[in-house]
């Protein structure tokens, strides 16, 4: 079987609500708009759905405000603080604030207008060279991350 992923759904009830929180708070960029779905340059879509879709007839409803609790939306950057700095002007239900991972990672929850869990965290490569430049071996920063030690020698060169 050929197959390739295309993206992930969000189907709303607040259209513009979540295109908005999206686009304008999270900056990601629209590649395509169809009026009432749209597609982000990074594989996310959101859909507004109307009880005329096979999706919504099978489902029995159009939406559920529960949000999806098996879902989490990861981003990732290589700006965390910056990042941060721009989240805390923001109103926001946070999971939690700034934790940093058990491999090392530092990420933030909290959620979308419709209790989606949306996670932002720095990239590898970011928290790979955070713990070599804290004075940590090679060996020691692949042991740390679960990083393989070819890709921890990439990232700190």
């Amino acid at each position: 079987m050929k197959i390739k992923f295309s993206s992930t759904v969000i189907m709303t009830d607040d259209f513009d609500k979540m295109k908005n929180f999206y686009h304008e708070i999270l900056k990601q960029e629209i590649e395509v708009d169809f009026g009432s779905c749209i597609g982000f340059k990074n594989g996310l879509s959101i859909w507004k759905l109307n009880k005329d879709f096979t999706i919504s007839q099978k489902l029995g409803r159009t939406y559920d405000k529960a949000g999806n609790k098996n879902l989490e939306i990861c981003f990732e950057t290589d700006n965390f603080d910056e990042v941060i700095n721009e989240l805390n002007k923001i109103d926001l239900i946070y999971l939690h604030n700034i934790i940093e991972e058990v491999w090392g990672q530092r990420t933030i929850r909290f959620f979308d207008p419709e209790n989606n869990l949306v996670e932002i965290g720095e990239a590898i490569h970011c928290f790979v060279k955070r713990f070599y430049n804290q004075g940590m071996t090679i060996e020691e920063v692949a042991q740390r991350t679960s990083v393989p030690i070819n890709l921890v020698k990439e990232y700190v060169r």
